[in-house]
């Protein structure tokens, strides 16, 4: 069951649909703590002033904006919580949108939402009527004291929330270089029957896992258990000389798709080379 964060409402018009927030995610990366090489001792870190020469406390710590090399102004905790939004609860949608309108490179992290007490009803009309619409939400929502641009869109019956990035946060594709170069038409088709190769009428998340933390996983495993543990090096991929080459080998090689594969239990019995390993649950 994921963790409740805390209770909203979204807003539209004169309709109010009591929801509570929930994380949509269970981060998975392995976490490792810094030891002391010596004894195996787990380290503290501390704040240490240079210029009194000594390790302060956290209660002696201010904030303070770089205004210009070297140079701060202050601002006190009593002027941060004047200057944060007030903590409404409501997702207040702005506007609807289609989705396939909206670039995901606006999407910073995922929320499910679900109904609060009397909220049912409102709740699935809603998430009905833009599943049959076709169209996503804009909506405003203050989290943690910070006026957040949200997307809220209908998905498997429900609803999720989208916490989005503003357009001043998102970098112009302008400022990247994406080279000159220029391809022939038989190149394009080559390479078009390629992607047919390997495509597949829907996307399947269980299909894929994360192959180098099973490895991780293994490798620790072994070395909880005392045994000797001999890593071999993965092999790199070969340096593209001739494009065309490059494309008629792979299609006669009949690249393989992804197997489907059992998604990864999002909780499992943690091993002691686990446990070790995991700096936080």
């Amino acid at each position: 069951m994921p963790r409740k964060l805390q209770s909203a409402a979204i807003s539209f018009g004169l309709v109010t649909i009591p929801v509570n927030l929930y994380t949509a995610v269970s981060e998975k990366d392995i976490h490792f703590n810094q030891l002391h090489g010596v004894c195996g001792s787990r380290i503290k870190q501390q704040l240490y002033c240079p210029a009194c020469e000594r390790v302060v406390e956290r209660d002696e710590l201010v904030k303070g904006y770089e205004f210009s090399k070297g140079q701060y102004v202050r601002v006190t905790e009593e002027e941060m919580e004047k200057l944060e939004a007030s903590a409404s609860q409501t997702i207040d949608i702005l506007q609807f949108v289609p989705l396939n309108s909206v670039d995901p490179i606006y999407y910073e992290d995922t929320y499910l939402l679900g109904p609060d007490k009397r909220g049912e009803k409102p709740y699935q009309l809603l998430a009905h009527a833009m599943e049959k619409t076709q169209r996503v939400a804009l909506a405003k929502y203050v989290m943690r004291g910070k006026e957040n641009l949200v997307l809220v869109r209908p998905a498997h019956g429900g609803l999720m929330l989208h916490r989005m990035y503003y357009a001043d946060e998102v970098r112009d594709f302008s400022e990247i270089e994406k080279g000159q170069a220029s391809t022939t038409e038989q190149e394009l088709n080559l390479a078009v029957r390629l992607i047919d190769e390997l495509s597949e009428t829907e996307f399947n998340p269980a299909a894929f896992h994360d192959e180098y933390r099973e490895r991780l996983l293994q490798v620790l495993n072994e070395k909880a258990e005392g045994k000797e543990v001999t890593i071999q090096p993965q092999a790199k991929p070969a340096e593209v000389v001739d494009l065309m080459e490059a494309l008629r080998a792979s299609l006669e090689k009949g690249l393989k798709k992804p197997k489907k594969a059992e998604a990864i239990p999002a909780r499992a019995e943690r091993s002691p080379a686990k446990r070790a390993a995991s700096g936080k649950k």
